[in-house]
């Protein structure tokens, strides 16, 4: 898959930044199956992060200004629609009813500050969206018998924009690596030594609930890879599968044969292993076979998940993951979706039970606007540690040399270059 190279060319110094919670339209070119999308206007609005004290609000500059730059292609907002946050309306539909639709239906979507201290700062280009965009998303299995501070996130994402605002990367950490987890005063965590996943517990304990655990987590991140973000959102993986659900179907390729560790069939039909177990009826196990196809919510979701009984435990699940995101994304953006309304209704409704998005204070129906016209940019897929383990003989994993120079190029906004010279660390694309 195509890594674009070129990079935009340095703001001059004498322009003044427009507000992160500004956008205007851009236009794109589509790459690979990626569909075309109709040409709309623009909208602009504001706002900021009302707690967070990094300086995300400002004054912009309108049409014809001194500092006006069309932002090209507004990642960000394709992000929020990946996981059914944001989607188009027909683009037949007036900018003035569009906006009230778009309000009512993202409504139900809960919105918290999950970033706090990682937010970037000002210095890092945090006062607009001109530049590189960081995002870091949380997969967790929050079900209704857990306890909002029993919860570890065991799926970590990094996406990466670059300034020229033209690709998208994913890049996963592995849920068992080792980092130093910064004390935390919102849930009386007085820092130490972990694996990644139990930053997010260790930050939820106390009163600190998911909005802290997302905190803690993005503060151990920025630790261990330098890189602070734009926002973040929270996947409530039990909710994920309405999402899906409301798609239909998303095609996955399945790469190894592979047992279900939290499934079983019961008379044919799906079900959680502790739901199962107290079923009575035919049961058998969920096995998924190798091969490429339309998977149901449920059996994307369970393939996704597992790790047991892979060759590369975490590592293949990180990979299948970012498949599953990228699938998701693609359908989404099909016009099938976007023309439908009773099916945007009913995605906008699984988005509310699976999502808590970090938009920065930023109004969703602001990116959608901005999202109008862009063709959909193709996400790249990337490997951590080659795809292979990096135990450090603790039980736990570590980041190899190539990784953290990986990161690194992430923070510096030279991941394209990178891959080039290390096409390594591309995924396979099935």
């Amino acid at each position: 898959m195509p890594v674009q190279s070129r990079r935009r060319p340095p703001r001059p110094a004498s322009a003044v930044a427009p507000s992160r919670a500004t956008a205007s339209v851009g236009a794109g070119a589509p790459l690979d199956d990626w569909p075309d999308l109709p040409t709309g206007t623009a909208g602009r609005a504001s706002g900021g992060r009302a707690s967070s004290g990094t300086g995300r609000s400002g004054t912009g500059k309108g049409k014809g200004g001194k500092s006006a730059r069309r932002r090209r292609t507004p990642l960000w907002a394709r992000l929020t629609l990946v996981f059914g946050a944001v989607l188009m309306l027909s683009s037949g539909v007036a900018i003035v009813g569009m906006q009230v639709a778009i309000d009512q239906a993202t409504s139900s979507i809960q919105q918290d500050n999950l970033l706090g201290a990682a937010s970037k700062s000002d210095a890092e280009g945090g006062e607009d969206l001109e530049g590189p965009i960081d995002l870091l998303l949380l997969g967790i299995d929050a079900r209704a018998r857990l306890d909002a501070d029993n919860v570890r996130a065991d799926t970590i994402i990094v996406l990466h924009i670059p300034a020229t605002h033209d690709q998208a990367y994913l890049l996963s950490i592995p849920r068992d690596t080792e980092v130093q987890v910064p004390a935390f005063k919102k849930s009386r965590y007085g820092g130490g030594t972990a694996k990644a996943t139990e930053a997010f517990y260790h930050g939820a304990q106390n009163g600190g609930g998911l909005a802290g655990g997302a905190q803690l987590m993005a503060l151990t991140v920025n630790k261990l890879t330098g890189i602070s973000f734009d926002g973040a959102a929270i996947i409530n993986f039990s909710g994920f599968k309405k999402i899906i659900d409301a798609l239909g179907t998303i095609p996955m390729c399945v790469r190894q044969e592979v047992k279900s560790h939290h499934m079983k069939l019961v008379d044919g039909e799906p079900m959680w292993n502790h739901e199962a177990d107290k079923a009575s009826g035919v049961k058998k196990p969920v096995v998924h076979k190798k091969g490429c196809r339309q998977m149901e919510g449920w059996e994307a979701l369970d393939y996704s998940r597992q790790r047991y009984g892979l060759t590369h435990g975490d590592y293949d699940r990180q990979q299948n993951q970012q498949q599953l995101i990228k699938a998701m994304a693609k359908k989404a953006m099909s016009n099938g979706v976007m023309t439908d309304i009773g099916k945007l209704n009913r995605l906008m409704k699984a988005a509310g039970e699976a999502l808590i998005l970090d938009t920065g204070g930023v109004p969703v129906a602001n990116f959608i606007f901005t999202l109008r016209g862009v063709a959909a940019n193709d996400l790249v897929l990337l490997r951590t540690n080659g795809g292979n383990f990096a135990g450090n003989g603790n039980g736990r994993e570590t980041l190899k040399p190539i990784s953290r120079e990986m990161f690194t190029a992430v923070k510096n906004d030279r991941l394209d270059e990178f891959i080039i010279n290390n096409p390594s660390v591309l995924a396979p694309s099935k």
